[in-house]
């Protein structure tokens, strides 16, 4: 999960797995995999950051088959 704020200020908490693309348009864009679309006071470089923290924090990408190494031992 990581916290964005809203325009109005507000903050609140995002699935990372959820988003699909990240634009400027000046305003950051984000689109989920639902189709809804959120505008954020973050830049889209500070929401990749954040993403890519938590896939790091999760450990998401650690698992080998994950990753597309299939060897087996």
């Amino acid at each position: 999960m990581i916290e964005l704020t809203r325009l109005n200020g507000k903050k609140f908490t995002l699935n990372a797995l959820y988003i699909e693309t990240v634009e400027s348009f000046p305003d950051t864009t984000i689109t989920l995999t639902t189709g809804t679309k959120m505008i954020v006071r973050e830049s889209e470089e500070m929401v990749r950051e954040l993403a890519a923290r938590f896939f790091r924090d999760v450990q998401l990408l650690s698992n080998p088959y994950l990753r597309g190494e299939n060897h087996e031992e």
